[in-house]
C-alpha cells in the first residue's frame, strides 16, 4: 500500500509505525501482522451509520498467549501506539472488530482459544477469550457433562469473554453473565498480570469459586473500559435441571404489554420464573419467522400499524410474544406451571408449550437460548430492511408496565420520523427492564445511513433527557452515551486511566475514556 493511503495511529509516524511492525512480527510472527488493506477487511466491517474510515484499523496482530501481549505492550508503550482487543469480534449490533477510533491496531484474541478447565462437580470452567459459545457447547456435548450456560442472541460465532465483558446477557437463570463471572485474569498497560480475586494468591484453588478475595472488588472496573485485556475468565455453569418447560405467551395488543410486565414482575422477582423474562414485538418476530418485509410495505417510510396487524393475522404472531421458562424437578414445574397458567388466562394471553411450537423457526430459536443452546436464530432480524445496517438502542428501566407504553411511543415516534420501523423487546431482568430496539436501515442507501445516525442521535438524548440510561452503547456512540452520565464519573474513570495506562495505549475512546 502506498504511505499515501495509510492508515497510521494518530501521531505515530510512517517510519515509527513500520518499526514497532517490526518489533510486533518478531514476537508473534509474520502472519499474525496483518497491516494491507485486503486482510483487513474483516475488522473493517462495520454495521454503523458513519463512514467506514471513521474506524479503519492500522494493523491487526494475533498474539497466542499471555506473554506475546505483554511484548506488545512494551512495544506500544514504547512508540504510543494505541492497541484495540477483541475477543471474537462479532459483537454485532454494538460494533464489531472495528476499533472506536481511527488507527489504533486491532489485538485479535482469536488464537487464544483455549478451554483450560471445567469442573464438572463445582460447575465451574475457565476460558480464554477466543473461546466461543459453540466451541463450549461442543466441549460439553463431547465430555457427556449435563451443565448449561447462558449465551446471548446470535451467539454460536460469539465468545463468553468478550460478551462479559461489555456486561452482556442471556436468558438462562445465569443470564446475567458478568454476575454469573467468576475471576479473571488481566494484562495491564505495563504488561503486569493480574488476577483478580482468590485469583491473586499463589496455590489458591478457589479462583472459580468465589468471586470476592480480599479488599476492593476489581472485577467490575474492566468490563466496559480499556484499563487492561482480559485473557481468561472464569463462569459458573448451571446443572442441567431435571424437567425444562419452556413456553411462550402470545397477547393480541400492543397495550397489553403495561398487564404482562405488572403480572410476570412478582414471578421473576420470586424466583417463580428464574430466567429473564423476554416480551418480543411483532416486528422483532416477523423476520425470525421468517416474514418478507416486502410483501407489506412497498416504498419508503416506516411500516404502518395496519401491515403489522396484518402480519400477526397472516403468521400467527402475537403483537406482544414472552418467553420464559421453568427449571426444576417434574414437580416443582408442574407446581409453577398452575401459575403460570393462571396469568396467562387473567391477562388474556394464549400459551404456546414446547410441543405446540413445533415447525416454528421463531419460537425453537428462543426456546434452545433458554437451554443454553447457541444459534443464529437472530440473524433473521438482518434480512428485514436488508443493506446490512443496524444499530442497538438499548436504555434501561424500572420493571414496571407504566414504563412501556411510555417509551414505546417515544420510540416510534422518532423512529417513524425518520422511516424507521419499531422492531423492539423489553427484557425483564429482575428488577430492571432493558428495551432493546434494533434500528436496522440500508446501509447502502446513503440518505437512510444519515437518517439512521440522526435518528439514534435522537433517541439517545430524548430518553436521556427522560432518565433512561443506556446500558450498552454502539462504538460509534460510546462517547455520546457516556456523556450522558454526567462529569463527575467521567472524571474518575479519566484518574482511573492515567494510574493504569498513562500512555492511553489500550483502546483509548472506548466507553467513552480516554486521555
Amino acid at each position: 500500500m502506498s504511505s499515501k493511503n495509510r492508515t497510521l495511529p494518530k501521531g505515530v509516524t510512517a517510519g515509527d509505525f513500520d518499526k514497532a511492525m517490526r518489533e510486533i512480527r518478531a514476537i508473534v510472527g509474520a502472519e499474525y501482522v496483518l497491516v494491507d488493506e485486503e486482510p483487513l477487511a474483516p475488522y473493517n466491517k462495520i454495521m454503523m451509520p458513519v463512514a467506514d474510515a471513521q474506524h479503519a484499523p492500522s494493523a491487526a496482530v494475533m498474539p497466542d498467549g499471555v506473554e506475546q501481549i505483554r511484548k506488545i505492550m512494551k512495544v506500544a508503550n514504547k512508540y504510543r501506539l494505541p492497541v484495540y482487543p477483541v475477543s471474537t469480534g462479532k459483537n454485532i449490533g454494538y460494533g464489531s472488530a472495528a476499533p472506536v477510533e481511527r488507527g489504533q491496531i486491532v489485538m485479535d484474541l482469536r488464537r487464544m482459544n483455549r478451554i483450560i478447565e471445567v469442573d464438572a462437580d463445582l460447575c465451574t470452567a475457565l476460558v480464554e477469550p477466543g473461546v466461543t459459545y459453540q466451541q463450549l457447547y461442543d466441549y460439553l456435548q463431547e465430555h457427556n457433562l449435563p451443565l448449561w450456560f447462558s449465551c446471548p442472541a446470535p451467539s454460536a460465532i460469539a465468545g463468553p469473554v468478550g460478551n462479559m465483558v461489555d456486561r452482556g446477557v442471556g436468558y438462562t437463570p445465569y443470564g446475567e453473565h458478568f454476575m454469573f463471572s467468576c475471576g479473571m485474569e488481566v494484562v495491564l498497560a505495563n504488561g503486569d498480570v493480574l488476577r483478580t480475586g482468590m485469583g491473586a494468591m499463589e496455590n489458591s484453588n478457589t479462583w472459580q469459586v468465589f468471586k470476592w478475595g480480599y479488599g476492593p472488588t476489581l472485577d467490575g472496573i474492566f468490563t466496559q473500559s480499556n484499563y487492561g485485556i482480559v485473557t481468561k475468565m472464569g463462569m459458573w455453569l448451571m446443572p442441567a435441571p431435571p424437567d425444562f418447560r419452556p413456553f411462550c405467551i402470545q397477547y393480541p395488543n400492543e397495550t397489553d404489554i403495561t398487564k404482562i410486565v405488572d403480572a410476570l414482575r412478582p414471578l421473576r422477582i420470586a424466583m417463580v420464573i428464574p430466567n429473564a423474562v423476554v416480551i418480543a414485538h411483532t416486528l422483532w418476530e416477523a423476520p425470525c419467522t421468517p416474514v418478507k418485509r416486502t410483501d407489506y410495505v412497498t416504498g419508503p417510510g416506516a411500516i404502518s400499524d395496519e401491515a403489522v396487524l396484518k402480519i400477526q393475522a397472516d403468521h400467527g404472531i402475537g403483537a406482544w410474544n414472552v418467553y420464559a421458562g421453568l427449571y426444576g424437578t417434574k414437580e416443582t414445574n408442574d407446581a409453577n406451571w398452575k401459575i403460570i397458567e393462571a396469568v396467562a388466562a387473567a391477562t388474556g394471553g394464549k400459551i404456546i408449550t414446547q410441543e405446540q411450537s413445533r415447525g416454528s423457526q421463531a419460537l425453537q430459536y428462543r426456546f434452545d437460548l433458554m437451554k443454553g443452546k447457541p444459534n443464529l436464530g437472530e440473524f433473521g432480524l438482518y434480512n428485514w430492511r436488508g443493506g446490512g445496517g443496524s444499530i442497538w438502542f438499548a436504555p434501561v428501566s424500572q420493571a414496571k408496565g407504566s414504563e412501556t407504553l411510555k417509551q414505546m411511543k417515544m420510540a416510534k415516534d422518532i423512529l417513524g420520523k425518520y422511516g424507521f420501523d419499531y422492531v423492539g423487546e423489553f427484557i425483564v431482568g429482575w428488577r430492571d427492564m432493558h428495551h432493546v430496539i434494533d434500528l436496522l436501515y440500508d446501509r447502502s442507501d446513503e440518505t437512510q445511513k444519515k437518517n439512521a445516525y440522526a435518528c439514534y442521535d435522537e433517541l439517545l438524548h430524548a430518553f436521556a433527557k427522560e432518565g433512561y440510561g443506556m446500558y450498552r452503547a454502539n462504538t460509534a456512540f460510546a462517547e455520546k452515551v457516556a456523556a450522558t452520565y454526567g462529569p463527575v464519573k467521567r472524571d474518575v474513570e479519566k484518574r482511573l486511566k492515567k494510574a493504569l495506562d498513562p500512555n492511553n495505549i489500550i483502546a483509548p475512546g472506548r466507553c467513552g475514556i480516554s486521555l
